[in-house]
C-alpha cells in the first residue's frame, strides 16, 4: 500500500504494511515463526538475517503502526516499557527529564528508580499550565515526557503548546498515546518528536498481547532505536506481532464503542450520591475538556472517578462488580475495574505523582452498555 495520506483510518489500518504474501498470496501476513534465515551467500541476505534483528511479521505490524500515527518511522517492543526504556537510554548522565505530574506507575518507576541511578536528573511539572514550563525551564532538560490523557487522574495537556516551548529550548517532546490511541489522537501532527504506546492496550485490544512501539518523523532518532532495538533484543515475537497486528486491523471501530460506552457509565457516576470528582475529559467540567476536544477524536474510553466514603470503601467498590473485572491494564474489549493506589500506581506512593487513595480506575469495554451500567450502579448502592 501506498500514499497511505490518501486513504482513511480503518482502510490504513486493514493495509498498510499489508499486501498478500507474494509466494502463495495469502491475504494475512504469515506468522514467520523462525529464529534465523537462509542467505545465498557470505555477508548476503534476502533483507532478514537472524529473528532479533528484523521478522517479516514484526516489519508489517511496525509499517501498519507507523501510518496510524503518520510516522516516517515505527519500532516495535516486546512491552511498552521496554519502548520507554529504549527511548531514555539515547539519555546520558547529567540530563533531565521533564516528566508531566501523572504518569503511570511503571514509568515513574523506570525514570526515578532506574535512570536516576545512571546519573539521569528527573522532575514533575504540572503541564496543564505550558507557561510554567518555559519560565522554569532546566538548562539540562534534554526530554519533556507526557501522558494526555494522563494515568490514571485523565489530565490533558496541551501538546502543540508544550511542543513548542520544547523545541525553542531545543528538547525532544515525548507523548505517550497508550491511553488515547492512533485513533483518537495523533501527536506527531501536534509536534511532538516521539510517540509512544504499551501495544498491550487499545491496539492489540484484546488483553492475550503484551507489546510496545514507538513511532516518529525523526531519522536519526529512528536509526538509533532501530540499533538499540536490536542489541539490546527486547522484541516481539512473530506471534505477538500477529496478534497485535490483527488488533489494529478494528481499532477504530472498538474505539467508538469504548467511547460510546464510557459516556454512559460517566452519566451514571455524576448522578450516583456514592460518588465525588468524576474525571473524564468529555465532560463539560473537565478542566482540559476544551484542549481534548482541541486535539482528539473523542474523549475515550477511560474513566476514573473518586469514592465519597473513601480508600476502604473505593477498594471494596473495585473487588465488587461482575462485569468490569478487578484487574491492572486496560484498553481491552472487557471492562476492567481497579484500584490505581495500591495498584498500578503502587511505585508512585509518597512521592509527587502519589494518586489519591479514593480513586477507581475504569478501562470501560465494549459489552451492552445497559448491562455495564447496571453492574456499576449495583456496585455502588452497595457501598
Amino acid at each position: 500500500m501506498t500514499n497511505e495520506t490518501e486513504y482513511g483510518f480503518e482502510t490504513i489500518a486493514l493495509h498498510a504494511g499489508q499486501n498478500p504474501e507474494q509466494v502463495t498470496g495469502a491475504v494475512i501476513p504469515p506468522i514467520f515463526q523462525t529464529s534465523t534465515y537462509a542467505q545465498p551467500a557470505v555477508g548476503e541476505h534476502l533483507g532478514y538475517e537472524y529473528a532479533r534483528t528484523g521478522n517479516p511479521t514484526r516489519t508489517a505490524l511496525e509499517e501498519c503502526l507507523a501510518a496510524l500515527e503518520g510516522a516516517d518511522h515505527g519500532i516495535c517492543f516486546a512491552s511498552g516499557m521496554a519502548a520507554t526504556d529504549t527511548v531514555l537510554r539515547r539519555l546520558a548522565p547529567g540530563d533531565h527529564i521533564v516528566l508531566g505530574d501523572d504518569a503511570y506507575g511503571g514509568t515513574f518507576r523506570l525514570i526515578s528508580a532506574i535512570y536516576t541511578g545512571g546519573g539521569v536528573k528527573w522532575s514533575p511539572a504540572d503541564l496543564t499550565n505550558p507557561a510554567v514550563l518555559d519560565a522554569h525551564w532546566n538548562p539540562a532538560t534534554t526530554v519533556v515526557w507526557l501522558e494526555t490523557p494522563t494515568n490514571p487522574l485523565l489530565t490533558v495537556f496541551d501538546i502543540e503548546a508544550i511542543a513548542e516551548i520544547t523545541h525553542r529550548h531545543g528538547a525532544k517532546l515525548v507523548v505517550d498515546n497508550t491511553f488515547a490511541s492512533p485513533y483518537l489522537q495523533q501527536p506527531l501532527a501536534l509536534g511532538a518528536d516521539l510517540v509512544t504506546h504499551s501495544t498491550t492496550k487499545y491496539i492489540g485490544g484484546h488483553s492475550d498481547v503484551v507489546g510496545g512501539f514507538v513511532a516518529t518523523n525523526d531519522e536519526e532518532w529512528a536509526n538509533d532505536l532501530r540499533y538499540l532495538q536490536n542489541a539490546i533484543g527486547a522484541v516481539p515475537g512473530p506471534q505477538d506481532c500477529f496478534l497485535t497486528l490483527r488488533g489494529a486491523k478494528t481499532l477504530a471501530v472498538r474505539m467508538d464503542r469504548h467511547c460510546e460506552n464510557a459516556r454512559r457509565i460517566v452519566e451514571l457516576l455524576l448522578s450516583h450520591p456514592a460518588v465525588g470528582d468524576v474525571l473524564y475529559p468529555g465532560l463539560d467540567g473537565h478542566p482540559g475538556a476544551q484542549i481534548a476536544a482541541r486535539q482528539m477524536k473523542a474523549a475515550g474510553g477511560m474513566v476514573s472517578f473518586r469514592v465519597k466514603a473513601g480508600m476502604e470503601k473505593a477498594m471494596e467498590l473495585a473487588a465488587s462488580t461482575k462485569l468490569f473485572t478487578l484487574a491492572e491494564s486496560l484498553g481491552g474489549v472487557e471492562s476492567l475495574i481497579e484500584h490505581p493506589g495500591a495498584m498500578t500506581h503502587l511505585s508512585a506512593a509518597g512521592s509527587p505523582l502519589e494518586v489519591p487513595d479514593d480513586l477507581v480506575r475504569l478501562s470501560v469495554g465494549i459489552e451492552t452498555a445497559d448491562d455495564l451500567v447496571e453492574d456499576l450502579r449495583s456496585a455502588l448502592d452497595r457501598i
